[in-house]
């Protein structure tokens, strides 16, 4: 009580000391008040305005695309529009799905394929022993990234060890995407290549 009563007394001798006259201390009192009641009525009342945010708009980010040739031993053969990343399986499915008698044996379905790539499916037919094997129809040069391993091994040099490990570099790597690309399989070096180079082709 003492505080308020000294806070108070301290008010009143610098207001009767201020030297200005009592009607400017009058409007200095007036102004005052009005301060504090304009000041009081914006708090009870409030500033605040609800913000709203903005509409969050999705951002599409349009999924690259690639061109695959699908030919061969499916439905529809052609030229497809794929998503990138996509698997030699969805090639064959854009294109119709494999056909009655494809031999899916000789491809990695599961292969990421690249832009521009041709995925070849084989036929299979029955022989005169009555066993299955993969039919492939072959003029000139081999193309090395359809032929099979028993049309592999005809060629000079290459044996059925050799062939198989074509076979299995095709399946994991994809197309071989020039013929030099042949010596990255295991036992063929360079006179071997040379022996074979000008009878086969991608």
């Amino acid at each position: 009580m003492n505080h308020i009563t000294q806070a108070f007394e301290s008010i009143s001798n610098w207001w009767y000391e201020l030297h200005y006259s009592q009607i400017q201390k009058r409007a200095l009192l007036i102004l005052g008040l009005l301060t504090i009641f304009c000041s009081s009525l914006i708090v009870v009342r409030g500033t605040t305005h609800e913000v709203v945010a903005p509409p969050v708009v999705p951002i599409q980010i349009a999924t690259p695309e690639i061109f695959i040739d699908v030919t061969g031993a499916v439905n529809k053969p052609g030229v497809y529009t794929m998503a990138a990343n996509s698997r030699v399986i969805d090639a064959i499915k854009a294109a119709g799905d494999s056909a009655p008698g494809a031999d899916l044996s000789t491809i990695n379905l599961a292969r990421v394929i690249s832009d521009g790539e041709q995925i070849y499916v084989d036929t299979m037919a029955v022989n005169s022993a009555g066993v299955h094997v993969t039919k492939s129809v072959h003029t000139g040069p081999i193309n090395i990234n359809r032929a099979t391993a028993a049309q592999l091994d005809v060629l000079d040099g290459i044996g059925p060890v050799i062939a198989s490990r074509i076979i299995e570099y095709r399946k994991t790597n994809g197309p071989f995407a020039t013929i030099d690309e042949l010596q990255k399989v295991s036992g063929i070096g360079v006179a071997k290549f040379a022996q074979i180079k000008s009878k086969i082709r991608v």
